[in-house]
């Protein structure tokens, strides 16, 4: 198999229609549109329904979204357990070097979901109680970032 020879297959791609470029194209003069009317002019709208209440505003406005809403990534103890080994040193950069986090400027919580059997040096941006709990139970340590 060349690389080189790779094309669709037969049938697959169509051309795109060129409306309004002239007689000779078949699709010049009006362009496809028809004979006058509103939708053959250029000044309405794809979502106007003829003066019908739009479907926009005919749907509730549902739900609220805080400006200053901070998102963080989520480890569970679970996935550090899998990843990790006795006395590792777990921060923003070795999570994603492991694919626990998959942004990079990403804020990164870690919860108590599942155990930990050893201790570790954690340094994130927020932790649960719970987790925190169980990582020094463990032996482990727990530093926060800002």
């Amino acid at each position: 198999m060349d690389l080189s020879k790779l094309a669709p297959a037969p049938g697959a791609t169509k051309k795109r229609k060129r409306v309004g470029r002239g007689s000779g194209s078949g699709h010049g003069r009006r362009a496809c549109r028809g004979n006058k009317g509103q939708r053959a002019k250029t000044n309405v709208h794809v979502w106007f329904e003829g003066g019908q209440m739009p479907l926009q505003r005919r749907l509730p406005k549902r739900g609220f979204t805080p400006h200053n809403r901070v998102e963080y990534e989520v480890v569970n103890l679970k996935r550090i357990s899998e990843k990790f080994s006795e006395g590792d040193e777990i921060n923003a950069e070795t999570l994603k070097a492991k694919r626990l986090v998959r942004k990079r400027d990403a804020r990164i919580k870690i919860l108590a979901d599942g155990e930990l059997g050893f201790p570790v040096t954690v340094t994130v941006d927020a932790i649960s109680a719970k987790a925190r709990e169980m990582i020094e139970k463990a032996g482990g340590t727990v530093n926060l970032v800002g």
